[in-house]
């Protein structure tokens, strides 16, 4: 009997769980079946979340591009307002012809100016009273860069002139830091400028001033003469009408002139041929000092006169004044009117001014010795200095007051190495590099 009741109990608790273990299967299923959708809901919630985000980039990009946009709309709205008063300006004066048909200009002139129009107006009647009679050999234009309206204004007063503009709005990226983007911008504008009026206008040739110069009376005539030079004689990368040694104490002759493997720069004439070479490659910034390396002017030279034919007013400008008291303000600016057209300049020839140059270097008297500078004095005709190197140059052209800078190995207005000025009088004082007498081919005794 107690056996029997035993296996009841038995059956009955299996039968009790066959019901709970159905029903813990069920719920398991059913919190399985609600995990996987709330997995499910929060993937779906992260989706969205990185949907949205994406999205907010989008808009925020979006954004931003049409700020440039808008940005670039206003540049091009104040480029065309410009424009269309520039072209206004131009129908008034009826300028419908940039150059006449009378005659194949000498070179197109280009004053390069930018914000100093009081500059500028010295500059323009400079040059128009001396232009005005050759106009058609040197058609006058001025260049400027950006959109001062008082430079403009300026410019388009004058009916003896073509106005250019030069409006850039890139932004200026220098490469080294405290650079002014006040060179990097003069680049920019010089080759725009250079290309103009080369492949545009199609001058031959370009003689480029800047805003703060006067030029002397023969200047045009000057500029024509060496025109010839530099097309007959290929080792000639320009023609310049500045001397850097040019201040009054140093110079005494206007009809003398001299090769230069330094190129000096304000107030200079390229020709078309030459600015196809340099034009591709033209620098960033700082293009004065890139015209004097030796990897670009490839040992051509450039022609200077001894007397000036420009002379640089601007004390305030880019370069801050540099070197204007002690070098800039004495120059002496030629003011006799030398007839170009008469002189005899085949011994600036390359292989002719080797001999010539060297024929003056032999009847200098050579001069040594610490006291070099009274030894010069007191000798009446030419004299030459040796310098044994850069430092040593320095320190004798600092006794002297002529400039000591060099670039690229090449003392400033050096030919071969030398450096000619006159000295007190007539005298010319040559300081000759360690191998220059070799280089002209000149024995030592």
């Amino acid at each position: 009997m107690g056996k029997c009741c035993s296996c009841d109990y038995r059956y009955l608790l299996l039968i009790a769980a066959v019901p709970f273990i159905y029903i813990q299967m069920r719920l398991f299923v059913t919190q399985s079946r609600y995990a996987d959708q709330i997995a499910d809901a929060i993937e779906a919630e992260n989706q969205c979340t990185r949907q949205t985000r994406l999205l907010i980039d989008q808009i925020s990009l979006q954004k931003e591009r049409l700020l440039s946009l808008e940005e670039e709309k206003k540049r091009q709205d104040q480029e065309c307002r410009h424009l269309r008063a520039l072209v206004q300006d131009l129908e008034r004066k009826g300028l419908k012809k940039l150059v006449g048909d009378v005659q194949v200009p000498v070179a197109a002139v280009v004053v390069m100016a930018c914000n100093r129009a009081d500059y500028l107006e010295k500059t323009i009647k400079s040059i128009l009273k001396h232009q005005s009679s050759v106009a058609s050999k040197y058609p006058l234009f001025v260049s400027q860069d950006g959109s001062d309206p008082s430079v403009r204004s300026k410019a388009l007063s004058y009916d003896g002139l073509t106005y250019m503009q030069h409006l850039d709005y890139e932004p200026v990226h220098t490469e080294r830091p405290g650079e002014l983007i006040a060179y990097y911008k003069i680049a920019r504008h010089y080759k725009w400028a250079l290309d103009q009026l080369f492949y545009k206008h199609n001058f031959s040739r370009v003689i480029i001033l800047e805003d703060d110069m006067e030029i002397a009376p023969d200047f045009f005539d000057y500029f024509e003469a060496g025109a010839a030079l530099l097309d007959s004689d290929k080792t000639i990368m320009a023609i310049s009408s500045w001397n850097d040694n040019g201040q009054r104490q140093f110079v005494h002759d206007p009809y003398v002139l001299y090769r230069s493997d330094f190129f000096p720069g304000l107030g200079w004439m390229l020709s078309k041929s030459t600015w196809d070479e340099l034009s591709p490659k033209w620098p960033k910034a700082y293009w004065d000092d890139w015209l004097r390396l030796k990897e670009n002017h490839k040992g051509r030279q450039f022609i200077r006169p001894e007397v000036c034919r420009t002379y640089n007013f601007g004390e305030h400008g880019s370069s801050m004044g540099q070197f204007f008291r002690q070098y800039l303000e004495p120059i002496k600016l030629n003011d006799v009117k030398v007839n170009w057209k008469s002189m005899d300049l085949s011994y600036l020839v390359e292989d002719e001014y080797v001999k010539h140059f060297a024929d003056m270097l032999k009847k200098a008297t050579p001069v040594h010795g610490t006291d070099a500078i009274l030894k010069a004095y007191n000798i009446d005709g030419d004299v030459r200095i040796q310098y044994q190197d850069k430092s040593d140059f320095e320190r004798i052209a600092s006794q002297f007051g002529i400039f000591e800078e060099w670039k690229d190995g090449v003392p400033r207005t050096a030919y071969k190495g030398i450096v000619v000025f006159r000295y007190q009088t007539q005298r010319r004082v040559f300081l000759v590099g360690p191998d220059s007498l070799q280089q002209l081919g000149i024995k030592e005794a």
